[in-house]
């Protein structure tokens, strides 16, 4: 069974051994595909985020991120970013880390979750948001530029906790 847990630095590897495939895809996130390493694992690990890893049999089969939407007066939406290893997709590894991500957000006081950029083309991302609960509550048209569809719309995608 999978567990999830806060990422130490022990887990920078496995962290990168998902993300960085991610990232070099193109397709789901709007980061550049040609990000070191070293840029891929401090926006993923910043500061201000409070990044975990979910791990079954002792592999490291998925991670996310959860932080602050915005300073300030935003400061009590939370913001997350998901990532799931290829041997893991189809799984339900994203649904549990979202489930545990919402868990988390509302110990640390949150009062809404907001994914601010939710490509599209991202059929099952939007299909798990939708199932737990979010809603589009805003579209970008044509603001992500995919290798494979060319531009495609955004959606800021957002549920109360």
């Amino acid at each position: 069974m999978e567990i999830i847990r806060p990422a130490g630095p022990e887990d920078n590897d496995a962290v990168l051994g998902i993300i960085l495939p991610v990232i070099r895809a193109g397709q789901t996130y709007a980061l550049p595909a040609s990000m070191s390493a070293a840029e891929a694992l401090a926006y993923w690990r910043g500061p201000d985020r409070e990044t975990f890893v979910a791990q079954d049999n002792g592999a490291i089969i998925g991670t996310y991120y959860l932080r602050a939407n915005q300073a300030g007066g935003g400061a009590h939406v939370a913001n997350c970013g998901y990532m799931t290893a290829e041997r893991a997709a189809g799984r339900g590894v994203a649904r549990r880390m979202c489930e545990h991500s919402m868990a988390r957000a509302r110990e640390r006081g949150f009062l809404a979750m907001q994914f601010n950029f939710v490509v599209s083309s991202n059929t099952r991302a939007v299909g798990l948001w939708t199932s737990l609960g979010f809603a589009a509550v805003g579209r970008l048209p044509l603001a992500f530029r995919h290798p494979g569809a060319g531009l495609v719309d955004a959606l800021v995608m957002h549920r109360a906790l």
